[in-house]
This record gives structure tokens, sequence and C-alpha cells, in this order.
């Protein structure tokens, strides 16, 4: 598969695009209560979350990362975060270690990903380690992807503005995920599309959507380990 989303023209700068992320701005800074109400939801279910899940879940998962490949059971990398700022991006590695990580993005059937790492991609598991990072203050629970530096750089060839989706905290889990968008971006259409619904959910945002989306995303989750767990057990 060819990665050439930095080869497409040059949109022309659209001004009422460039508009609405001032008048954005101005809305996020006039819904002080809802930002605050949603860091502290943010605060309360991560720390949970890790007391409960990942106190257990990250032992067992890094023992059978290491067992299953050489190399660290995290893989940290930078991200893009809120207003453009970087910051370190936790996940659980589901990769060989290679030269690419950086730059390309994971395939289907992509051979550099590992046994373990194939299901904890398949079941959402390699991005739990992230409520760490809601707990320092880099992540949100729901919200924009957070995406790395060389696919930022890409699509905002692409896209007009489109440093609008960085208006908010990234999420674990956002709109354009539970939309069924994830995965590869390598054309205009998948690149657009997934940065329509970030927008969409930054327009939105309130506390029934985040509650909805998370539901969703939860859902989505289980039904992923259910029809895998199906599966090995009818290969057996």
């Amino acid at each position: 598969m060819t990665y050439h989303t930095n080869l497409l023209p040059v949109p022309l700068k659209d001004a009422r695009i460039e508009n609405e992320t001032v008048l954005i701005k101005s809305y996020i800074a006039r819904r002080k209560f809802y930002i605050f109400l949603k860091r502290c939801f943010d605060i309360f279910l991560s720390a949970l979350f890790v007391a409960l899940v990942l106190s257990w879940l990250v032992p067992l998962a890094s023992l059978l990362i290491v067992l299953d490949s050489r190399g660290p059971a995290f893989f940290v990398q930078r991200r893009i975060g809120k207003n453009g700022r970087t910051f370190w991006c936790i996940k659980f590695r589901t990769m060989r270690l290679n030269d690419e990580a950086n730059e390309k993005q994971a395939e289907e059937n992509d051979d550099r990903i590992t046994r373990v790492g194939k299901f904890l991609r398949r079941t959402n598991i390699d991005e739990v380690p992230q409520f760490f990072n809601v707990l320092l203050g880099n992540m949100s629970i729901i919200g924009p992807r957070p995406h790395m530096l060389s696919d930022c750089t890409r699509f905002s060839f692409v896209i007009p503005a489109y440093k609008f989706r960085t208006l908010m905290r990234p999420g674990i889990t956002g709109l354009a995920q539970v939309k069924g968008y994830h995965g590869p971006t390598v054309d205009y259409e998948s690149i657009f599309t997934r940065y329509h619904w970030d927008a969409e959910y930054i327009r939105n945002a309130n506390l029934f959507l985040d509650l909805k989306i998370l539901g969703l995303t939860l859902l989505q989750s289980m039904g992923n380990i259910i029809y895998l767990g199906f599966s090995i057990f009818r290969n057996m």
C-alpha cells in the first residue's frame, strides 16, 4: 500500500474555515463549565480504570508481549495534542522493533505486527495504557484521536485548517472511531471523512455525546473480543 497523501495537490486556503476556527475557540472558551465537568469525569473514570483493570492487565499484557517478541512492553510515541502541543503517547507495543514506526502507519496484514499485537489491536486493548495520559492531562477519554507528527504534516497539506481538530484534548476514542473510521488513512477521502467527524464532535461536544461515544466504544470492543474468542475456539 503506497502512502501518497503528501503528494496530493494543496487545496486553496478557505477563509470560512479559518473564521470558523476563531468562532469555535470562542465557543469553547464560553463553555468552561462543560470543560471542567469533562476533566472531572476523565480523572474519576481513569483513576477507577487504572485501579480496577490496569493494575492486573498491565503485568499480564506486558508478559505476553515480551515473551512474543524482543523489545519493551510499551510503545511511546510523540503525538500532537491540544492546540498543537506535542506529548508522549503510551500504548502497548504491537509491532516488532522497526525503523518505520514513527513514519509509516500500520496496514492491514502488516508484517511488522506481532501475534500478540494482532489480538491487542483487534480488541483495542493496545490503547488502554493511554488512561495514564488522561490522568496526566495530555488526553481525554473522548476526543479526536492524536496523530503522530508525520501524519499531521501530511494531513495539513490535504485539509485546510487541519489544526481545527486540536482545539480540544485528543481522546482514547472519539466520534470518528465509533462511526467506523479507524485504521490507515491513505487518500483524500479517508483523511477528510475522519476529519469531518472530528470537527463534528468539537462543534457539538457535550456530556451526553461523550457518554454515548463511550457506550458505543464499549459495545464495539466487547463485540470484537467475543468475535475473536469465538474464532479462536472454532479453529481449535
